[in-house]
């Protein structure tokens, strides 16, 4: 390498530079220009090359790396122009300060799982259910057969044939009232509850009910809109109707088909009192039917917005039935809400990928959907039954309360398991992942008994009564037998 010339002090930098140019150099003729420019770039970038540090003269490092004196000054040059160099005149090129040194590897935000020997925590489907062979043909056939049009921005409610998929679906399957105008593509219930808050917003509305106990993801989502939420507590029928009335608010979030957490289905008489506060205050129901297909016992009961679709907004999403990864649900709203929502959806994100949706609407008019459906309610009604059968062998006396649906239940464990901190220490020490009801609310118990909100449905029914059955030895000092 070339030394002639050279302050002592420059020495290390200007080897540096020339280890780390070195293997541009080496590049095919026609990409040797670039690949030296973002070898050059790179190593600013990195802190490699740190800011201050001074560069060998350009005809001194096409030296030194066997290139034509011109592929690094084009290389200065460029890099000047973006900041990464500094040159004065006279003086020769330096690193600049400008840039800093960006991370080495992309972080994975995504929620983990616990690392317990078994998790019973709520909320998550079965993933290895999802029907990548049925999924993957109708992908084939949607590109297939997809115009080149159908590829630009779409309409921000969804495509039309989504749109008209899914209000037939809902009709036929949860009994709404379902105008394909009404209704909304979103990326599931999470941004429908969103959009209704920025909407409600804009009507003055500043704070919403939400069932208490009830989903911890309800408030976030709220305040991200600038609405603040009101606590109010369930009975046996579902949201009480005399704190309501009391609390001032006029709209409300609530779970009428499958309360989460408690497990109750909303009664006849709760959903039409309901209804009538809604047009008392004229106000509105936000009804969230994140599990509402599945019923063990019975068929569904159907939403409570196909009772009064002007005062109910209903959001769902395939987040339980395929993933929660497809980020895909839906929102219908009221006539009087429809166009603030749509410009909502608008200037938030321009609409959902054409091609997922176009996926969708394949898959369900196919009838991919439905069969998917009766398998998930298969493996889920067994694996309730596990758990039931598991704590009936382990925790005797232990009440299973709620409606025998959805993808978790509340267990009720005698007093005699408890006290339930020490219940939970002791399931922690034995790696079972647990949720207690009063993580979930406001409320307080009196009795000494252990309240648990269990999630089953993406566990085998083998890992549950293993799980139980670990629960059982840990939590009892040798099991049912101890007491």
């Amino acid at each position: 390498m070339t030394t002639s010339g050279t302050n002592p002090q420059d020495g290390p930098s200007w080897t540096t530079a020339w280890e780390l140019l070195l293997p541009a150099a080496g590049a095919p003729a026609r990409g040797r220009g670039r690949a030296l420019q973002s070898a050059l770039r790179e190593s600013v970038r990195s802190g490699r090359l740190a800011a201050g540090t001074r560069l060998p003269s350009s005809r001194e490092l096409a030296a030194d790396l066997g290139v034509s004196r011109g592929l690094v000054t084009e290389a200065y040059e460029q890099l000047t122009a973006e900041g990464y160099l500094r040159s004065d005149r006279g003086a020769g090129t330096w690193v600049g300060d400008a840039a800093r040194a960006g991370a080495r590897a992309a972080r994975d935000l995504a929620p983990r799982a616990s690392g317990a020997r078994v998790d019973f925590r709520p909320g998550t489907p079965d993933l290895s259910l999802f029907p990548r062979a049925a999924w993957a043909a109708s992908h084939k056939s949607v590109l297939a057969r997809l115009p080149h049009r159908a590829l630009g921005y779409p309409d921000p409610r969804g495509l039309p044939e989504l749109r008209t998929a899914l209000a037939s679906l809902l009709v036929r399957r949860r009994g709404v009232v379902a105008d394909p105008e009404r209704l909304l593509v979103c990326s599931g219930v999470a941004q429908a509850m969103t959009l209704l808050g920025f909407v409600l917003h804009g009507h003055r509305l500043r704070t919403i009910g939400v069932e208490d106990p009830g989903s911890p993801q309800h408030g976030p989502l709220l305040a991200a809109a600038g609405l603040g939420e009101t606590p109010l507590p369930l009975d046996d029928d579902g949201l009480a109707m005399e704190p309501l009335h009391r609390s001032g608010v006029r709209a409300v979030v609530t779970t009428p088909a499958h309360q989460f957490p408690s497990g109750i289905a909303y009664s006849a008489q709760r959903r039409t009192e309901l209804l009538d506060w809604a047009r008392s205050v004229d106000g509105l129901v936000v009804e969230d039917d994140y599990d509402g297909d599945f019923r063990y016992d019975r068929a569904p009961v159907g939403a409570l917005q196909g009772l009064d679709p002007e005062r109910v907004a209903y959001s769902g999403s395939v987040s339980k039935s395929l993933a929660p990864g497809l980020r895909l649900g839906w929102l219908l709203v009221p006539e009087r809400l429809a166009d603030e929502v749509v410009e909502r959806k608008r200037t938030m994100d321009l609409g959902n990928p054409s091609l997922d949706q176009a996926l969708l609407a394949d898959f369900i008019d196919g009838g991919g959907y439905d069969r998917q459906l009766r398998r998930c309610q298969r493996a889920y009604r067994e694996r309730r039954d596990a758990l039931v059968g598991a704590l009936d062998e382990h925790f005797p006396g232990t009440e299973v309360s709620g409606i025998a649906a959805g993808l978790h239940a509340i267990a009720r464990l005698p007093g005699r398991f408890g006290p339930e901190p020490r219940f939970l220490e002791s399931a922690q020490r034995a790696g079972i992942a647990l949720r207690a009801l009063a993580e979930h609310g406001t409320a307080r118990y009196a009795d000494s008994a252990v309240r648990l909100v269990l999630g089953y449905a993406h566990l085998t029914p083998s890992d549950i009564a293993r799980g139980i059955g670990l629960l059982a030895r840990e939590t009892q000092g040798g099991g049912p037998a101890a007491h």
